[in-house]
């Protein structure tokens, strides 16, 4: 009975705590952030870690105040309630102590807002990306002779098959698009982010970037991130934008520099083919299942 007993707690910690939860698209059982694909998403995990130096001891400090409270304060064992109105130690403790928990955080909170908005000289990427109800439209504005622009529609299960996107590990339900943003790793890229001029307001979220910006009708919004590693990268619009908010997703696939060259000259002739061709380059095939045969 009790090796069952720690069995079923080793499983419980197994789903609370399991390393796969930290992925480039959201997973279940899943309590941190994504993992992280840019410097700026980087220093958002190292600043949440920090963070909770400060938050467990003062939460734990409230709880234990306030049982003291409860215990040694309670109506039963003091008949006749103290009417102390003032005490100097405790006003000076209460006040410079969230005063200097509060310069802690702030510090390198600004540190991490001025890194997010100070953009790199020269970018080596620019891409708009227009909000509409519900898609995403992505131009490149410095493609070429060639302007490059296309829709980018969450994937309807039924045209998986004709996409190629029958796996839903890498391409999972309502985050998978039929035409995802293809950039580059280790390049700077200039995100322009704005809403169709007759739209709602929207958000361009994406959580393994440390990326979130609002699509306003008729205001150009700009950000930046430079990828560190190649991969399918999923978020999601995040402003509440009508019925369909839930059903507008973002993914972008980050290639070689070479990969990416190849499918910006073919996507201006063909997109599609330019996709096909891009995903049978960079999907791994995909695992044959030998647990039967091992087991025979």
């Amino acid at each position: 009975m009790i090796k069952r007993a720690y069995a079923a707690l080793a499983a419980i910690a197994c789903l609370l705590f399991a390393t796969g939860s930290y992925a480039d698209q959201p997973k279940p059982w899943e309590t941190g952030l994504q993992e992280a694909a840019t410097g700026n998403m980087h220093e958002i995990r190292w600043f949440e870690a920090y963070t909770l130096w400060f938050i467990i001891p003062v939460t734990l400090l409230v709880l234990v105040l306030l049982i003291v409270v409860m215990v040694k304060f309670r109506a039963s064992k003091n008949p006749v309630p103290s009417k102390t109105s003032h005490n100097t130690v405790i006003e000076v403790i209460w006040t410079v102590g969230p005063v200097l928990v509060l310069l802690f955080l702030a510090v390198p909170s600004f540190e991490l807002l001025t890194k997010q908005l100070t953009f790199p000289q020269n970018p080596d990427v620019t891409v708009k990306a227009t909000a509409t109800q519900w898609q995403w439209n992505y131009e490149y504005e410095n493609s070429g002779n060639n302007p490059l622009a296309f829709d980018s529609f969450m994937l309807k299960e039924p045209d998986r098959a004709a996409a190629g996107k029958e796996d839903k590990s890498k391409y999972p339900r309502l985050l998978a698009v039929d035409n995802e943003l293809v950039l580059p790793v280790n390049k700077v890229v200039r995100v322009l982010v704005t809403a169709a001029p007759t739209d709602v307001i929207h958000s361009f979220g994406m959580p393994s970037f440390g990326l979130k910006i609002d699509a306003v009708p008729g205001r150009l919004n700009e950000t930046w991130f430079k990828a560190d590693r190649e991969g399918l990268y999923y978020g999601q619009c995040s402003e509440l934008c009508g019925k369909d908010h839930a059903f507008m997703p973002i993914a972008i696939r980050i290639v070689s520099q070479d990969q990416y060259q190849q499918w910006l000259t073919t996507a201006a002739g063909d997109l599609t083919k330019a996709n096909k061709a891009l995903m049978a380059a960079v999907d791994q095939p995909a695992t044959v299942n030998v647990a039967e045969n091992v087991a025979k």
